[in-house]
């Protein structure tokens, strides 16, 4: 499947997810752009995450003050190539864990930790 085919199916299934959010989420989620990119960046990997990492929010969560040693602003990214593999080449097995993926890093951007997106079932 192309990086573009890949993501198309992606955009969709992040649409889909966000419009089944609750009002005051939906509106939050809007808010942090989705970067739908083949695999994670050098940079990325220098800083310790796994090459086989499925998506990463990076940024200042929701609610706080921009941090001035960091002071990007927040975004998703989406790995789409390793979700792909993770799928084992089945789009309905993508489209779902994309949708995990997406719901585990805008549960970053909402201030959530390790424990509470477990908590919630999206570990």
């Amino acid at each position: 499947m192309t990086l573009s085919e890949l993501t198309a199916l992606a955009s969709t299934a992040v649409g889909a997810t966000q419009r089944k959010l609750p009002p005051e989420i939906r509106a939050l989620a809007r808010d942090v752009p989705v970067h739908y990119e083949a695999l994670p960046a050098a940079d990325v990997l220098a800083d310790g995450f796994p090459p086989d990492i499925l998506g990463l929010f990076t940024g200042c969560p929701h609610g706080r003050e921009l941090d001035q040693t960091n002071p990007a602003p927040p975004q998703i990214l989406l790995y789409l190539e390793n979700l792909w593999d993770f799928a084992e080449g089945d789009a309905e097995v993508f489209r779902e864990e994309t949708r995990l993926t997406y719901l585990h890093e805008l549960g970053h951007y909402l201030g959530w930790d390790e424990d509470e997106l477990t908590a919630r079932g999206l570990d």
